[in-house]
């Protein structure tokens, strides 16, 4: 078995308060998932559309204190165990560890198992997580049981700096959190890694300065960003077509949303940090 996924995230609020989030099922529907059956020690399930495998409650509990909340929850027919730990960062905020046994990279890139899409899921559950304790608009979640990729958000800026925000190497590397190289043209690469790291990075398809930009990424399909501003707003599309619709490329996507969400506080947030540490 492979060594657990690890995760860290900042999460703006006490520690005792982002703990209780943890097991509160009102905070956990809004942070968390569509359904959710919380009482500890006894009960603890969550469900739904943007949750994997959500026909119906798959986790169990494990262990609940101060600190730790640990559960088992079955994934693809084997039972996974996730432990979330909170620490306190000042007194203001906190840092919390995601550990995820079961997730190995090569279900993300053959999507043979829903379990690739962990790393991802759990990066937009930790962003959505630090918007809840905020006071900000949740970005929307990966829909695992829709193949419609689709998601609009109003970004709090112009669509100048949007644009800048999505085409230029520095900006996309700082707030997506990983090396990212891009030539902003059309026919130039757009390389996860860099340049000298990826022989086989997406490809420029459309860019038309503060409107469109549109990436082709081979078999996870065309991503298309769309942007419409006013009164210095932007209202933003994110499409995502041209996969194959029988196997949905979910572990991209989530990636792109939680980025997405990033994108959001880097241009919003003063003073603005990554709630994913790298």
């Amino acid at each position: 078995m492979t060594e657990p996924m690890i995760i860290r995230a900042r999460i703006p609020a006490p520690a005792d308060h982002v703990r209780r989030a943890l097991t509160d099922p009102a905070a956990m529907r809004i942070w968390l998932a569509e359904h959710v059956e919380v009482e500890v020690p006894e009960r603890f399930g969550f469900w739904g559309r943007t949750t994997p495998e959500g026909d119906a409650p798959h986790q169990r509990l494990l262990h609940a204190d101060e600190r730790t909340v640990r559960f088992a929850w079955l994934l693809d027919g084997e039972e996974t165990t996730t432990e979330l730990t909170v620490e306190a960062d000042g007194a203001d905020r906190t840092i919390l560890t995601l550990s995820q046994t079961h997730w190995d990279f090569e279900d993300v890139v053959t999507g043979k198992s829903i379990r690739g899409v962990l790393q991802t899921y759990w990066c937009q559950v930790l962003t959505n997580l630090a918007e809840h304790f905020e006071g900000r608009p949740l970005t929307p979640m990966q829909d695992y049981t829709s193949t419609e990729m689709r998601v609009e958000m109003e970004v709090g800026a112009s669509p100048s700096e949007v644009f800048e925000s999505i085409t230029s190497s520095e900006a996309v590397t700082k707030w997506f959190g990983y090396l990212i190289e891009i030539e902003p043209r059309v026919g130039g690469r757009l390389a996860m890694g860099g340049f000298d790291n990826n022989p086989d990075p997406a490809k420029v398809l459309e860019l038309e300065p503060d409107r469109k930009f549109a990436v082709d990424w081979g078999a996870a399909g065309v991503g298309t960003w769309e942007l419409a501003g006013s009164g210095g707003k932007t209202r933003l599309t994110l499409v995502q077509s041209g996969f194959d619709e029988a196997r949905p490329p979910f572990a991209a996507w989530g990636g792109f949303l939680s980025g997405f969400a990033e994108l959001r506080r880097y241009l919003e947030v003063p003073d603005w940090q990554p709630v994913i540490m790298a």
